[in-house]
């Protein structure tokens, strides 16, 4: 449907799929649907709520397919260890809610995960949500993945710090800080502007993390779209799938460079 057609009454679904409307309308239009549905039983007048609903369902369907247009199709993947287990990776975060995955240093979890879950899928109904401990490596993470898709800093792959807000209506990926993410709860409980979370170097256990990963435990059953993908170092694994009901743990090896040891006279 186009955008200059209106919706008409008979268009309204009797079984309601969300599958296709962005995940930030989703609650708005479950409830809405519910809402006709009871005062259709009861024999009330439902036309302009039926108008209304059907002007916001189509309105979001329509955003999600210019989202999906946009994604990514193919993407090169760089010479880096955690290419060897991408299939694998794919099928537990296809299969599971929660995902603990541990990597050296070189792995290329950090780049290359957001364009695991691009792959899948995911960062169209939400964007892919890309946590940080730090303002700097959130620049420099964000511009990295958006040099490997090939797209201006700011469209398809964002960032956001304290002070500086580089993300559009576009953006699929978005890279932050965690203290940005742990503010926005603040206004949105469900993070419904997000349809993937990926809380990088967990293993550094700030206060914002902890809070985070606490918080997210009590969201996922109220979420179950939203998948979650944990990454460590290689400590503290177990205790971090516990926490998520025993999430798998996958384990991926770093990349190794030769050292020289310089010393002063």
């Amino acid at each position: 449907m186009s955008e200059s057609e209106t919706p008409t009454l008979d268009q309204f679904p009797q079984r309601l799929d969300l599958s296709r409307v962005l995940s930030r309308d989703r609650f708005r239009l479950s409830k809405g649907w519910q809402a006709i549905q009871e005062r259709l039983k009861a024999g009330q007048p439902v036309d302009k709520d039926q108008s209304k609903w059907l002007e916001h369902w189509q309105r979001s369907q329509q955003r999600f397919e210019q989202r999906e247009q946009h994604r990514p199709q193919t993407i090169v993947y760089p010479d880096l260890p955690i290419s060897d287990k991408r299939d694998e990776i794919a099928e537990l975060i296809r299969d599971n809610q929660v995902v603990v995955l541990a990597g050296e240093t070189g792995s290329g979890k950090t780049t290359q995960l957001p364009k695991i879950c691009l792959e899948l899928g995911r960062g169209v109904s939400g964007m892919i949500g890309h946590t940080q401990p730090r303002r700097v490596a959130a620049h420099t993470v964000s511009q990295r993945i958006a040099e490997e898709l090939q797209s201006p800093l700011g469209e398809l792959v964002g960032y956001q710090v304290r002070f500086s807000d580089q993300t559009s209506e576009q953006s699929l990926v978005k890279v932050m800080t965690d203290g940005i993410l742990l503010a926005e709860i603040q206004n949105d409980r469900f993070l419904s502007r997000y349809d993937t979370l990926i809380i990088d170097e967990a293993h550094e256990r700030s206060l914002n993390i902890d809070f985070l990963l606490g918080f997210l435990k009590q969201l996922l059953p109220k979420r179950p779209d939203l998948k979650v993908i944990i990454t460590s170092a290689t400590i503290d694994l177990e205790r971090f799938s516990q926490h998520f009901d025993d999430a798998p743990i996958i384990e991926v090896s770093g990349r190794t460079y030769p050292v020289d040891v310089w010393y002063r006279p």
